[in-house]
């Protein structure tokens, strides 16, 4: 009978030598935007979440003052 002989692994630094180097190679094939496109986008995040903050914050004062009005009543 054979005896199977068990294929061993790398130590831990030679395969995290090489996850890193898969890691560099993948982000040099990406396509980063330019400085226009990565400005213009966070414009329009700002400007939603701006538009949701005040639109939230007007909701709650309503409801906060028809609360009030209605602790009053009773």
């Amino acid at each position: 009978m054979k005896a199977k002989t068990a294929v061993k692994k790398p130590n831990i630094f030679v395969r995290m030598g090489r996850k890193l180097k898969e890691v560099f190679s993948e982000l040099k094939k990406v396509t980063w935007p330019s400085f226009g496109k990565v400005l213009k986008a966070t414009g329009v995040v700002i400007v939603v979440v701006v538009s949701f903050l005040v639109v939230f914050t007007l909701i709650n004062f309503g409801l906060s003052e028809f609360l009030g009005y209605i602790t009053k009543l009773g």
